[in-house]
């Protein structure tokens, strides 16, 4: 058994440790990092006498930059190509998430219904999110001009889904060419929704399931982010709003 004397938190020795954490291990997203330091000290060198305090810095709170509808429109209209233009659009009209947009099969459109199956998304949960006349239109002209069988946005086969860093490209090149400089990839399309929807005042609670959201403090945050926010009915049809043309 080791005898080193113990380290209690506050003490010379203490102190210097502290100093000595490398800054990446003293960010957010690097707990695993302390609790292994900790297993160490505890564990390997049976020094049951470790404890000292390691600073954790608070997470920053910061607010992206977000898209208007005009920037929205402009992405939309500078993405030559249809099938990524309608990818595009839905990931917005929908408020979808990057994985759950090239999980989408044909299956998953309910035109009669018009609504859209989300299956598995974030938390492995299962969700429907409305689909406009306008976007459920759009969705059948794509349908009708390449006929997917199996998956909705299929990849160089239709065996096989379209990857996430194609569509992450197609996003980043669109926003290039409409000469939209602000930081951000495709997920500013969800955020976008997000935040266009409570503009026009749609209530808190359905934003949450429209999104997916298992806890409402994650949909809390786009309120932060519309100061003048008065709770409405919302908007339904946002891409008719954007008059972005699939022909």
């Amino acid at each position: 058994m080791s005898t080193a004397p113990p380290i209690r938190s506050g003490s010379k020795t203490s102190a210097a440790i502290s100093n000595t954490w490398p800054p990446s291990v003293l960010v957010r997203g690097k707990l695993p990092a302390v609790h292994g330091i900790r297993f160490l000290y505890l564990q390997v060198l049976d020094w049951p006498g470790f404890d000292v305090d390691i600073p954790i810095p608070k997470k920053a709170q910061r607010i992206p930059e977000l898209l208007t509808r005009a920037e929205v429109r402009r992405i939309l209209t500078a993405c030559a190509n249809p099938k990524h233009r309608m990818m595009l659009t839905l990931c917005y009209g929908c408020g979808l998430r990057l994985s759950e947009l090239v999980s989408l099969k044909v299956r998953d459109i309910d035109g009669e219904r018009q609504l859209l199956r989300v299956e598995q998304g974030k938390g492995a949960k299962d969700r429907l999110v409305p689909l406009s006349d306008t976007l459920l239109a759009q969705v059948r002209a794509y349908w009708r001009g390449y006929r997917p069988t199996d998956w909705l946005f299929p990849g160089r086969t239709f065996a096989e889904a379209l990857s996430m860093t194609s569509v992450q490209k197609a996003f980043t090149q669109a926003k290039a060419r409409a000469g939209v400089e602000k930081i951000g990839g495709i997920h500013g399309l969800r955020h976008a929704y997000a935040t266009h929807q409570l503009e026009a005042g749609l209530p808190v609670h359905r934003l949450q399931r429209l999104l997916g959201h298992q806890n409402i403090h994650s949909t809390l945050r786009y309120i932060h982010w519309v100061p003048d926010y008065r709770e409405g009915r919302g908007v339904h049809d946002l891409i008719a709003a954007l008059g972005v043309g699939h022909g």
